[in-house]
């Protein structure tokens, strides 16, 4: 495969790299560079100097504010924003329910919910996980019983992230108790203000509150707020969980964060083993980005590449392999808190901790690594 970038392909990068450096404030690039902790009015400001720009849901109908983009040209999108310390417009309104509005709901509904969803106007969480149904989503037990014009939705959703700042919640439901379990549910859109509906923090192992439990106990949602028909959920939870594929494999962003590491490592770069572990890391991404535009350039206008997994894998591995490099880097600096008021560790070494902590997760969510070893053993070696 031609592994470099036509005249044509360079100018779009080239573009890309000049637009996130020059509408997204500096303010809030220079905290995804350092490692800082965005806050929810960072992430609204910057994705809408995208969406100003046009350039916040490439992905979307060109009626709805797309680009008509080749995958390549999605794929240099996506590097460039993570290159320039941009944060990715929020996954929940633009590559996952954004889509699926598009192509299952109504005109009204489409007409009344995208423009808000692109601008970030509207902040979407997600209600499909539930205590007893994550890996298993067809056994939600979340039920929605038709009353008059209205559902009445009882039950419960957990792993809710950033649910503490969601205005809506798209939410999968049980609707025929009667049917196979994957014939039986809906999608409905909720009013995180409608009575009923309670948001409770989950406290993490690093000590944040990213995610959240989500009860509902009588809530009323009006029957327009229904995707789609009756009973087609499962439909449309599959077309979201398998409509994204650019951004599986992070490479900028641990690009970034290796080379972060080598500013910070000082002395310690002088020790071999040290040099060595990052070399590895260096030549790692560098496969990962050779199979990233591997997958790209066999994606246009078809199913995702097999390879997909193989970007999640990896990704995920090295993700956690950096924020474990920078750990040890700092030491024992990385056991002062982050709350504490008077400490000589740097700030970065501070947030070490936390971090390698909080990327635990990235080999579980988007479909565990173990889930990727078996589709790869399937798909790609045939066993």
């Amino acid at each position: 495969m031609r592994l470099t970038l036509s005249a044509e392909d360079r100018a779009f990068r080239e573009e890309m790299a000049e637009l996130f450096t020059t509408v997204v404030p500096q303010e809030i690039r220079d905290t995804v560079l350092e490692g800082g902790e965005l806050t929810a009015d960072m992430i609204r400001t910057s994705q809408r100097a995208l969406a100003d720009a046009g350039i916040a849901v490439p992905h979307w109908p060109r009626e709805w504010g797309g680009r008509d983009w080749s995958e390549l040209q999605r794929h240099l999108w996506h590097e460039e924003m993570q290159r320039a310390g941009v944060p990715s417009p929020l996954p929940f309104n633009t590559s996952m329910i954004g889509p699926v509005l598009a192509q299952f709901a109504s005109q009204e509904m489409k007409e009344r919910f995208l423009p808000p969803t692109a601008n970030l106007d509207i902040w979407w969480s997600q209600g499909f996980s539930e205590p007893d149904a994550g890996s298993d989503l067809a056994s939600l037990r979340t039920t929605a019983v038709r009353d008059g014009e209205d559902w009445v939705v009882n039950g419960q959703k957990t792993w809710t992230t950033l649910g503490q700042h969601g205005d809506w919640i798209f939410t999968l439901v049980r609707t025929d108790p009667d049917a196979k379990k994957q014939r039986g549910i809906s999608m409905l859109l909720i009013d995180m203000t409608s009575p009923g509906l309670e948001v409770r923090p989950i406290e993490l192992i690093d000590g944040g509150h990213e995610v959240n439990e989500v009860w509902f106990t009588d809530v009323r949602v009006p029957g327009e707020n229904l995707v789609g028909e009756v009973n087609q959920g499962w439909t449309m939870a599959k077309f979201l969980l398998g409509n994204e594929r650019v951004g599986v494999a992070p490479v900028a962003s641990v690009k970034r964060m290796v080379a972060r590491a080598k500013q910070l490592a000082g002395p310690q770069l002088r020790d071999p083993l040290t040099r060595a572990r990052i070399a590895t890391l260096e030549n790692d991404l560098l496969a990962l980005e050779l199979t990233a535009l591997r997958v790209v350039a066999h994606s246009d206008g078809g199913e995702p590449h097999p390879a997909s997994s193989v970007l999640k894998l990896r990704g995920t591995e090295l993700q956690q392999a950096a924020t474990e490099l920078l750990l040890d880097l700092a030491g024992p600096d990385s056991l002062v808190p982050l709350t504490a008021e008077s400490s000589d560790a740097a700030p970065w070494a501070r947030r070490s901790a936390p971090t390698y902590l909080n990327y635990r997760k990235a080999s579980i969510y988007g479909g565990s690594n173990e889930i990727q070893r078996q589709i790869i053993s399937r798909t790609i070696l045939g066993l």
